[in-house]
C-alpha cells in the first residue's frame, strides 16, 4: 500500500503518508488513512516525502481531506515536498488553503 497513516494515542494528531505516485488509484487508501483513525479536527501532516508524482485528483483528495477536517478551521500541514510536487501545490494556489513545507 503506497499510504500508511498513524494518530497520536489521543487523536490530536494524525499524519499521512504517500509513496510513489498519487493519483487516483490511492483514493480508497487515503480516504481510509484518516477516517479509520480517531481524531476528526485533529491536526493532520500529510507526509510527501516520498511522493514522486500528484495529479489533479490528489488536489481533490487534499481538498476533501480539508472539508473532513473542518474546512476553514482545519488544521493541515503538507510536508517534505520535492520540487515537482510543491510546484503543482503552489500553481493549484494550495498554499491559501493549507501550510506547505
Amino acid at each position: 500500500m503506497a499510504v500508511h497513516s498513524n494518530a497520536t494515542e489521543d487523536g490530536s494528531a494524525i499524519t499521512i503518508r504517500v509513496s510513489g505516485r498519487f493519483d487516483f488509484s490511492v483514493h480508497q487508501d487515503f480516504k481510509a488513512a484518516y477516517e479509520q483513525l480517531p481524531g476528526k479536527g485533529a491536526k493532520y501532516t500529510i507526509d510527501l516525502g516520498d511522493t514522486e508524482y500528484l495529479d489533479s485528483s490528489a488536489l481533490g483528495m487534499l481538498l476533501i481531506l480539508r472539508d473532513y477536517a473542518g474546512g476553514d478551521a482545519a488544521d493541515l500541514l503538507v510536508t517534505n515536498c520535492r520540487d515537482e510536487v510543491k510546484n503543482v501545490l503552489t500553481i493549484a494556489n494550495f498554499q491559501q488553503l493549507m501550510e506547505i513545507q
